[in-house]
């Protein structure tokens, strides 16, 4: 049964009073806040106990808390199994990004193995896994190309070289580059863990959340784009020049280009045949993921297969094929960042901070949601920091997460961060035992691996229609960081994404939706309410937009408060002028005094003011009258007076939820002007906060009263209703303008 159905529609009726603001408080007895002073703050939040003292550990190191809980006997040998399958795809995604950075394999098998350790005690999700993300790599690695280009490590050869590493005389002292690029890319990681932490003790982690969903997803499309041209002259095995900032994707595709004929066909065709293979599998995983127990391992059965045919066909003396080369055992001994280096890398190194932990915090929110427990994003920061710091000091580069290595680690059973453990145990293997075995493997193959792995990224493009459909800012987002990304660089591009999102919320709240509210009686939507206007404001009210606010709240009323004031006064000191001339004739009928073609009303039922009017010629005294004007009737003058078609107006604030210094101000002026002339303004809908901002700001006084508050729009129509019928509201528009000699009492006589 359909639920709109009009037999399921039951009417209902709510009895309470009208209630204004001030009656409600007082009917209610409204509560004071309990302010506490600084003494008791600092107690409050400094006070120690030891129930206090190991809620602060359990914070800082969550997994006191959660191994202690930990279901060895359920959870152990999935985390186990998970284990095993991620650290292998770890090693593979390690070696492959390193090339993204632009320094030896094995750094980036350093990267896969450190940051785990640290995060396996601060972290606070339980899935995702730790290491290298292509973007933060590719971030990393444009400012490594920067501060260390080939340009840097030139000198004179004798006319012989090996791939590319020498032309026309010069070669490239290769240890000489690696050392100092490894070295830009461990002192930007701890810098970027530094940003971090400090990020994480200051509680900011909620700044993360200006970088909205379109946002981001512009971005990671962007560098997806920068890291498959990246690859491409990789999988080619073309010499091209170090590019980075503005432009560099059109200027390494011209090199690429320039330089086709020197493809190699041996990398050439190993990495498409990796392309095509492993992203055929994936699609079998993901296809049949309910079937298959655990995902097939494909980039590790196609790299040990490629590096196995590499090493029996001899692929680099017979076809001059790029490889691996050497990936030595052990672990590189710590070294500090290079201090020197870090004031040129400052800004760099921020945005890659924001942009890993964005994407790492996205992600764990996912399975966190999924699996249905909580992360701390501020010890996120810590954790994340913390573990970029530690990896940094030990010749590795920035670590973040990557979405497809994390889904990974959850479908193969991970429970918990033991799984992490396990693969860091998977990695260390690796680095201690198995490297030199990868030695003959391809870059092309690695190079393949990257760009098999961008297809999630890419298809974020099919977001565009939707967004477009669904929120167009949202959309213009979109394609303006994915744009200027792409056009300007990673970093700039980011922020210059950030500043268009920015300008865009400036603008939606600038030039805020205002609409005129009525009656639907039997959904007749032409019915309002006679006299009445009703506005309303979908925003928050500042000095950016009261201006907005207030032509529109003009367009809505049909006149200029303002310039009907102005008008009226003009046109009662030319009627002023022609009553002390003679040239106007008074006569009394009744209660009515008529002047000419304007009709005064004597009524005891309108407050108005006295005076004594004398004509010069008249022939007969003239007593003292309280008199009204019609202005909808033609003046004796040429004044054209704006006619004033209501006698109230209500501001509904319901969708207000802020008011400035300047709002304040200029809604008190609007609301006296329309005073001035005789419409009453009622302001409905007040959160309990705007009211506080409206009295901290003394937005009420003698004649801006807290009576024109009132609960709700409903209210306030009721009341405006009651005194119409009661008559102590006027029907029309009333107003009193006084003069040394004249007092007129001005309305719309409908």
């Amino acid at each position: 049964m359909d639920a709109h159905s009009p037999e399921n529609l039951y009417p209902y009726t709510v009895s309470r009073p009208i209630y204004s603001n001030p009656t409600f408080e007082e009917d209610n007895e409204r509560q004071a806040r309990e302010e506490r002073t600084l003494r008791e703050r600092l107690s409050r939040t400094c006070g120690c106990s030891g129930r206090q003292a190991l809620k602060v550990v359990k914070g800082v190191f969550p997994v006191i808390d959660w191994l202690s809980r930990y279901p060895i006997r359920e959870w152990l040998p999935s985390d186990v199994i998970s284990g095993v399958s991620t650290g292998l795809v770890c090693s593979l995604q390690g070696l492959a990004y390193a090339l993204l950075v632009s320094v030896a394999p094995v750094y980036g098998l350093y990267s896969a193995f450190f940051p785990i350790l640290t995060y396996f005690l601060l972290g606070t999700s339980r899935h995702i896994s730790v290491g290298p993300f292509p973007v933060t790599c590719l971030m990393v690695g444009s400012v490594v190309l920067t501060l260390a280009p080939d340009d840097h490590f030139l000198l004179p050869g004798n006319g012989t070289g090996v791939n590319g590493t020498e032309a026309d005389g010069i070669v490239v002292d290769v240890e000489a580059m690696e050392a100092q690029r490894i070295m830009v890319a461990s002192s930007m990681t701890v810098l970027v863990g530094l940003f971090q932490v400090v990020m994480g003790l200051l509680q900011v982690g909620f700044l993360v959340r200006y970088l909205s969903d379109p946002l981001v997803g512009g971005f990671t499309t962007a560098a997806a784009f920068h890291v498959l041209i990246s690859q491409l002259k990789i999988v080619l095995s073309v010499p091209t020049n170090n590019h980075s900032g503005c432009f560099s994707i059109l200027y390494t595709l011209i090199d690429v280009f320039t330089n086709i004929r020197q493809t190699n066909r041996a990398d050439l065709v190993a990495g498409l045949l990796t392309i095509v293979i492993v992203m055929a599998v994936k699609e079998v995983n993901s296809k049949f993921r309910h079937k298959i127990p655990v995902p097939i391992p494909i980039e590790v059965i196609v790299t040990v297969v490629a590096a196995g045919i590499s090493y029996a066909t001899e692929l680099e003396s017979r076809y001059g094929a790029s490889i691996v080369h050497s990936i030595p055992r052990g672990f590189a001994p710590a070294q500090p960042p290079n201090t020197e280096l870090l004031w040129n890398i400052l800004g760099s190194s921020f945005s890659t901070a924001v942009v890993g932990y964005a994407v790492a915090v996205s992600v764990a929110k996912v399975y966190a949601a999924k699996h249905d427990y909580t992360i701390d994003g501020n010890q996120e920061l810590i954790a994340f920091g913390f573990s970029n710091v530690f990896c940094g000091c030990f010749s590795g580069f920035v670590a973040s997460t990557a979405l497809s290595r994390t889904a990974v680690q959850e479908s193969t059973g991970g429970k918990s961060q033991v799984a992490g453990i396990i693969s860091a145990v998977m990695v260390m293997i690796v680095i201690l035992a198995l490297g030199n075995l990868l030695e003959p493997l391809q870059k092309s193959v690695l190079a393949a691996i990257v760009i098999a792995n961008l297809k999630g990224m890419f298809m974020q493009v099919t977001e565009v229609p939707t967004l477009w459909r669904q929120n167009r800012a949202d959309c213009f987002i979109w394609l303006a960081t994915c744009l200027a990304s792409v056009v300007l660089g990673l970093d700039v591009g980011l922020l210059a994404g950030l500043v268009f999102e920015m300008g865009t919320v400036v603008v939606r709240t600038q030039f805020p939706a205002c609409s005129t509210l009525g009656n639907i009686p039997e959904m007749d939507a032409r019915n309002k309410f006679p006299g009445i206007k009703i506005f309303k404001c979908n925003a928050p009210i500042y000095f950016a937009n009261i201006d907005y606010f207030k032509e529109r709240l003009r367009v809505t009323v049909g006149f200029d408060s303002v310039r009907v004031f102005k008008k009226r006064n003009k046109a009662l000191k030319k009627i002023h002028k022609l009553i002390k001339k003679g040239k106007l004739r008074a006569t009394e009928v009744r209660y009515n005094l008529i002047i000419d073609n304007i009709r005064l009303f004597s009524s005891e039922s309108f407050e108005t003011g006295k005076f004594h009017l004398s004509v010069e010629d008249g022939d007969w005294p003239v007593p003292e009258v309280e008199v009204r004007v019609d202005w909808a009737l033609e003046l004796p003058v040429r004044v054209s007076v704006p006619k004033v078609q209501i006698h109230s107006l209500v501001l509904d604030f319901s969708a207000v939820s802020f008011l400035d210094v300047v709002a304040v101000k200029s809604l008190r002026l609007v609301i006296k002007e329309f005073l001035r002339i005789g419409v009453n303004v009622y302001i409905a809908g007040c959160d309990d906060e705007i009211v506080r901002k409206m009295e901290a700001l003394s937005f009420f006084d003698e004649e801006v009263t807290r009576d024109l508050l009132f609960l709700s729009v409903h209210d306030a129509i009721l009341f405006i209703k009651l005194e119409t019928a009661n008559g102590s509201m006027q029907d029309a528009m009333v107003e009193g303008v006084r003069d040394p000699e004249i007092s007129g009492l001005f309305s719309d006589m409908n």
